[in-house]
C-alpha cells in the first residue's frame, strides 16, 4: 500500500440519551483516537435519535462518502433497540435473527441459568448477510455489512469491538503530531499563525486556548504525514514565539527608561 493513502472514516452515534444529554458519551473520542493511531482519519460524526429513518438517511448519506462508517448504540434488547432494522433498510435487506448468533446467546445464558428471553433474542438480530464483531464482554455481537460497523453503545463493550475490528481494517499513513506550548493567547498569535499555516500547506496547525489562573496561553498542535514538514512548521512556530518574546521585551526596557 501506498504510504500516500488516505482511508476516511465517519460515525454514527444513536441514542436518544444522547441528544437529551442523560448519556454522556465515550465513543466518539475512543474511536477518534483509535482511528489516528491506526492511520485512518475521522472525517464527520453525526449523533442522530433512535428514529429509524434519521439513522438510514445518516447511514445512506455517510457510507458511499466514506471508507469506513461506525455506529454505536440501539442493539440491545429493548423496543427502542432498533439499529439493526434501520441498518437493514439502508442496505434493502431483511433483517433476522442470525443463527450463530442466536446460538452464542443460547449457550451464554443457558450457562448462567437465565431465561433466553423474547427481549434478549432481539439482540441476536441483523441484516442478513452480515458477518459478526465479537463482544468478548457480554457475547451478544456486534456486525459489519457493506463498509458499515455497527456496534454496542456501551463504552466497555464498544472499546472491546473496536479493539476485534480494527486489525481487519486498511490503513493509510499515520498523522505525525507536534505539541508545543505557548506562552501567549490566540488573539496575539492569530495573524503570524496564519501566514505559517499558509507558508506549509502539507501541515494542518490547530492552536487551542488555555486559561490558568489570570493568564491566557495557547497550545498549538502541527500535524502532518510526513516529518520533514511536521519539523519545517514547528521550526516556524518556535520561530515565532521567540519573536513576541524578544519584541516585548525590548518594548519593556523601552518604557522602563522613559
Amino acid at each position: 500500500m501506498s504510504t500516500d493513502t488516505v482511508i476516511t472514516a465517519a460515525m454514527v452515534a444513536i441514542g436518544d440519551e444522547l441528544l437529551s444529554g442523560r448519556t454522556k458519551d465515550k465513543n466518539i473520542g475512543h474511536l477518534a483516537d483509535m482511528l489516528q493511531l491506526s492511520g485512518i482519519d475521522l472525517k464527520e460524526v453525526r449523533i442522530v435519535a433512535d428514529d429509524e429513518d434519521a439513522i438510514v438517511e445518516a447511514l445512506n448519506a455517510l457510507r458511499g462518502k466514506y471508507d469506513y462508517v461506525f455506529t454505536s448504540g440501539g442493539i440491545g434488547p429493548t423496543h427502542d433497540d432498533i439499529t439493526a432494522d434501520a441498518v437493514s433498510k439502508a442496505f434493502g435487506v431483511r433483517c433476522d435473527y442470525d443463527a450463530a448468533a442466536m446460538t452464542l446467546l443460547g449457550d451464554m445464558y443457558k450457562r448462567r441459568e437465565m431465561e433466553f428471553t423474547e427481549a434478549r433474542k432481539r439482540m441476536a438480530r441483523m441484516p442478513r448477510g452480515a458477518a459478526h464483531i465479537a463482544n468478548p464482554v457480554s457475547t451478544a455481537p456486534g456486525f459489519i455489512i457493506g463498509n458499515v460497523y455497527v456496534m454496542a453503545g456501551v463504552p466497555q463493550v464498544f472499546q472491546a469491538m473496536v479493539d476485534n475490528v480494527l486489525p481487519t481494517l486498511r490503513t493509510g499513513q499515520r498523522v505525525l503530531s507536534l505539541a508545543i506550548a505557548c506562552p501567549y493567547a490566540e488573539g496575539d498569535i492569530g495573524t503570524l499563525l496564519a501566514a505559517i499555516q499558509k507558508a506549509h500547506p502539507d501541515t494542518s496547525i490547530g492552536s487551542y486556548p488555555r486559561y490558568i489562573g489570570q493568564k491566557f496561553s495557547t497550545e498549538i498542535v502541527v500535524r502532518g504525514r510526513s516529518q520533514a514538514p511536521v519539523d519545517a512548521a514547528g521550526a516556524e512556530v518556535h520561530a515565532m514565539i521567540e519573536n513576541i518574546r524578544r519584541t516585548r521585551e525590548i518594548d519593556e526596557n523601552r518604557s522602563a527608561e522613559a
